[in-house]
């Protein structure tokens, strides 16, 4: 198995839906569903354990997600623990085009990262500055100076919900602890349409996999947690 040093970064827990043949969505204006009811209670119950949950800025504007802990129960319980509601949201963004309106910004109480890349800096401040707290994330964005920032802001669990390019980047630099790969029961067969992941240079190849940590059928779904550093345990 193969990941970079975790030094003191927070634990990286990636989440992505996909059809049989890969796709993360189709390409029609309406957000493909890829998980049934008791699958998104199973990713509710995830968020409610991790310190803050990062998307990239494609996804902020495709599909506008809240990024909110559903269940009032996992809410009250993270409340009782000193926590707040729900985790805080962390975005990248290459070129600081996020809109304000965005439920990134105005859903729930939860703080709010923005890393921008530097040359970006002013424009993401300017944007959405009165709403999240802007950082500068390198150029281009870093995610080690990022990950090394959320250390320092007391994130030590940090669940990734994509797009492609964010879960991509988080791979290919080997600074992925847990992948939890749901598997929709049908086909897209679009390429059009966007992936899970594209091209690049993975540490788990032929010669070398992924640890399957866990399957499990959920309803017409199918759960595949692969271990992807010895952070991750079974169960």
């Amino acid at each position: 198995m193969s990941c970079r040093p975790a030094s003191a970064r927070p634990y990286v827990l990636l989440s992505c839906a996909t059809s049989i043949d890969g796709y993360i969505d189709d390409a029609s204006e309406q957000r493909l569903m890829l998980s049934n009811e008791d699958d998104l209670d199973r990713v509710d119950a995830v968020r409610a354990s991790c310190d803050a949950i990062l998307v990239g800025a494609a996804t902020v504007r495709r599909d506008d997600p809240r990024l909110l802990v559903r269940s009032a129960s996992r809410r009250a319980e993270r409340t009782a623990h000193g926590r707040p509601a729900s985790p805080t949201k962390v975005t990248l963004t290459a070129r600081g085009d996020l809109d304000p309106t965005a439920r990134f910004f105005t859903a729930g109480d939860s703080a709010r990262l923005v890393y921008c890349a530097s040359g970006a800096l002013d424009k993401a401040r300017e944007r959405v500055g009165r709403v999240a707290t802007v950082v500068d994330g390198g150029e281009p964005v870093d995610l080690d100076r990022v990950l090394a920032d959320l250390s320092a802001r007391g994130v030590r669990r940090l669940m990734v919900e994509g797009g492609g390019t964010v879960h991509a980047q988080f791979l290919t630099a080997g600074l992925a602890d847990e992948l939890h790969l749901v598997v929709a029961p049908f086909f897209v067969g679009d390429r059009r349409a966007p992936r899970f992941v594209g091209e690049g240079s993975f540490p788990w190849r032929p010669g070398r996999p992924a640890r399957l940590a866990e399957t499990r059928q959920i309803g017409d779904v199918v759960l595949l947690r692969y271990a992807l550093s010895d952070r991750c345990r079974d169960g």
